[in-house]
This record gives C-alpha cells, structure tokens and sequence, in this order.
C-alpha cells in the first residue's frame, strides 16, 4: 500500500505551477537536470539492489557465522522492521527539515551500515549493521523520491523521470539476486554489504553539487504523538505478520502484535485528526487519488515480491537449478522493467495514470495466472517463467509509474515528502508482508513435504491467491478512480 473533484486521468496536471528553481516548462531536460537525475535514480537502484541482494547469500552468512535458521530469517527481517516503520515519519522529517541533509543523513547511515554488517564476526554485529541499512532506505528513499517529484513540474518531465525510476527500482530488484550470486560465488558473502559502501560514498560527494540547498527550517514543529503512534504501529504490524509468516497465523506473539499495530494505526488516525499540525494532514490522506493510488501501489509491490519469492524456490527446489543461474533468469524480466519504465510514461500521458495503474496491475495478474501451469519438467518450466516474467515485470514496472504518479500529483512541494512517505512506505510494507503473506497460503498445502509434487501444489495455491488478491483490487481502484464524479443536478 484518495480527489473528490478530479475526473479520471486528472493526476497528471501538465501546467502545474513549478515552485522549485530546478523546474522547467520545457518538455526536455536540461544538463543540470539530467544530472540531478543520475544521481537519485542511483541512489534509489542501489537501495532496491539492497533489499535482495542478501537472499541469495543466506546459506553461505549462515555457515560462516554458524546462524541458524531463525537467525537468518531475523536478516531480513531487521531490515524489514526500520524500512517499513519508519518511512512515513522520515519522509515528513524531510519537509520540515530538508531533503537534501535527509538524503545525505541516509546514505551516511548506509554506508556505516554496510561497513558494520560486511566486517561482522557474529550474528549481533550483523543485524546491527542490517538494522542500520533498513534505517538507511527508511531515511533516504522518501527524501529521493520527494527531491526528483520536486525537481521536475508535473507532466512530462515528471513522467519521465518517474518512469526511469520505477524501472530501476524494480531492475534493482531483480538485479540484487544476480548481484548477489556473483559476489557470494565470485569473493564473499562479505561483499553484498561492502559493494554499497563506495557507491554511497560517490553519491554523497555528487550530492551537495547537484542538489539545490534546502531553504530554511519550517515553522512547524513535529507531531511527537503521530510520530510515536504510526512508528509503533507500522513496526507492531510488520513483526507480527513476518512472525505469523514464519511461526504459523496461529502463533499468539504474532496476533498481539498485529492487534497492537492496528490499535496503534487507529490510534494515530485519531490523534491526525485532532493535531494542530499533525504528522500526516487528513486532507492528503483522504484524498481519493492517495488512498486509491497507495492500495494499488501496495497490491502491485507485495504481488509481485511475493511471485519472485515463488519462483525462485521453484528454479531452485523443483526444477533444480543453482542460484546463479537463478539470479541470471531474472535478467531478463529486468528487460522489459526497462523498456516499461520508457514506454509507460508515454502511455500514462496518452491514457491517464489511474487507467494506467489498472492496466499494469491487470497485466501483472494475466501473467502470474499463467503461472498457475507449471510442471516439473526443466525446458517448459523455464521458459514459461521467462516469458511471464518478462510480460509481468513490464506491468509491474507500468503500475510502479502509475501509482507514483497517481499518489504523488496534484500536491504542493511542501507535501511531497508526506506523499513520498506514504508511497515508500507502501511500497517497504508491501516488500516485507508480501512473501510471508503468499509463502504461508503455499506452506498451509505443502507442509513439511519437500516432494516436488507437494511443492508445486502449495505454489499453485498461492499462486491463485496472489492473481485472486490483484484482480479484486482492479475491480476497486477501476470502480472508485476511474469513475468520474457526478456534477450536481441544477433545476
């Protein structure tokens, strides 16, 4: 994971006034702007690379630093914790008090984080050093995305420099599995860490050059108790689903903390309603295109994370191939992200970004129900998951644009960092409850079975259920943002 006076395709305002000085009205970028982009657009493909570049290293950090399963999982899931917790309060604190020094803060923190979890000699020094990358990627991905939505007026340039960015993010995505292979199998475990540290390093030398300086502190203090209130609930709600993933829905330390989180969040809706400047304006929040466009943008991330996860473990345990070879399959659906993340702002200005969220989600379901025919036989399992993951990743990567885009739109600049928040914020959460959601459904039919027939079964269900779960939420955004608001009748 919202206007009430828009008309369909209305997030998209092509003569928005532009209120920052790297605006243009020409629909071509100038240098300085070309460079401001290379730089956010690597910044936000190195966090996406961060993600998954471990999962591949697993068993290689598990051996070396004698972990056990449960301490492997914890990997992922400090860094899940920070990254999805603290998003909307990072993404507001960068309003108040600067994107850029918000940016720089982030890429500092990530390359301690990095240094910390490449040298660990035990499980505590590593998961601190992932607890600071997902504190990092909390901090720095809302602070990116506000300063390219800031950079460029809504329109064509926006698109465009959002189509870049969907793409690399979820490139980024599938490249950090094949990264990942490379250094485990070329040089270390050690390295899918280390290999962050000089590219932050670059970026945070580039960025004072390039980006314009933030103006002065804002008047507006920050909301402690919605601070406090969202924090606890988002990080309540994410560990107890992560746990429900991993010890069974049953589990009652996963259902107390889940209720906690959604007592929590409820709690902070009250408290933003009664804020004299809360942390999150009701008036953002209720806006049609917000709502709408966060529960797209989540659909399509948890979707999508959750089918790689399932595909992986079919390259893997059904049909047998090794986790380089796996990485390198995934090469290819990071093609088509490509060609999307520059098809797709072109057809967003032809059709409307909520059509277009639509579209892409629609695409991405018709792709994984394909999937719903895969055997155990080597040469057809592969290239079905070529071909569909080649066709999914472009209607990932179109809805990543659309649902930017919708969430985004229409805003001043001093709300972009809330705005950002809350899609970065959709989009961490969506990451992190997406494989424990979807990997349970498939654990609930295959249970401890390790036969390729009993996997296979379970992968179908959750298949269904992933394609079920899209198609409804398709249904919804079609009928409440793309229908157009009735005008008054006049006697």
């Amino acid at each position: 994971m919202s206007a009430l006076t828009e008309p369909p395709g209305a997030a998209i305002i092509a003569d928005a006034t532009p209120t920052t000085p790297a605006t243009t009205t020409s629909d071509r970028m100038s240098g300085r702007q070309r460079l401001v982009l290379t730089l956010l657009l690597g910044a936000q493909f190195m966090l996406a690379v961060d993600f998954s570049i471990l999962n591949v290293a697993l068993p290689d950090i598990g051996r070396a630093l004698d972990l056990s399963l449960g301490g492997l999982q914890w990997i992922a899931t400090a860094f899940a914790l920070p990254a999805a917790g603290f998003t909307l309060l990072f993404g507001r604190v960068a309003d108040l008090f600067g994107r850029r020094r918000m940016f720089m803060a982030g890429l500092l923190l990530l390359t301690a984080g990095s240094l910390v979890g490449g040298l660990s000699n035990g499980q505590t020094m590593l998961l601190t050093g992932r607890v600071l990358q997902g504190l990092a990627t909390a901090i720095a991905t809302p602070a990116a995305l506000s300063l390219l939505t800031t950079s460029f007026p809504e329109g064509p340039l926006r698109r465009r420099a959002l189509g870049l960015n969907g793409a690399l993010m979820a490139a980024g995505f599938a490249a950090g599995a094949l990264f990942g292979g490379v250094l485990t199998q070329g040089l270390s475990w050690r390295w899918t860490f280390l290999v962050n540290a000089p590219v932050a390093a670059v970026l945070l030398v580039a960025a004072p050059l390039l980006l314009a300086a933030d103006r002065g502190r804002s008047p507006v203090r920050l909301d402690v108790p919605g601070a406090v209130t969202v924090t606890g609930g988002l990080l309540s709600l994410v560990y107890g689903v992560t746990r429900a993933g991993h010890a069974g829905w049953t589990d009652p330390v996963a259902l107390v903390a889940i209720a906690a989180g959604v007592l929590l969040l409820a709690l902070f809706g009250l408290v933003e309603t009664r804020a004299a400047e809360p942390l999150a304006s009701v008036r953002v929040l209720t806006k049609r295109t917000v709502g709408w466009g966060n529960l797209g943008g989540f659909t399509v991330f948890a979707m999508e994370t959750a089918m790689v996860f399932l595909l992986t473990l079919y390259l893997q345990n059904v049909l047998g191939y090794s986790a380089l070879v796996t990485g390198l399959v995934f090469g290819v659906p990071g093609v088509t992200a490509a060609i999307a993340g520059v098809i797709g702002p072109r057809l967003i200005g032809r059709i409307g970004a909520h059509a277009s969220l639509v579209l892409g989600l629609a695409v991405q379901a018709a792709s994984n129900l394909a999937l719903l025919a895969l055997g155990t036989d080597r040469g057809t399992g592969l290239t079905l998951v070529l071909v569909t993951s080649a066709i999914g990743f472009f209607g990932h990567v179109y809805g990543i644009v659309a649902f930017t885009v919708t969430a985004t739109s229409g805003l001043p600049d001093d709300e972009q960092g809330l705005a950002t928040g809350l899609t970065t914020m959709s989009q961490q959460i969506a990451f992190t409850l997406g494989i424990p959601l979807i990997s349970s459904v498939a654990a609930a039919r295959t249970g401890s079975s390790t036969a390729a027939s009993d996997l296979l079964s379970g992968m179908r269900l959750a298949i269904g259920v992933d394609v079920a779960l899209t198609v409804l939420v398709v249904v919804l955004i079609a009928f409440f943002l793309l229908r157009t608001p009735r005008k008054p009748t006049t006697r």
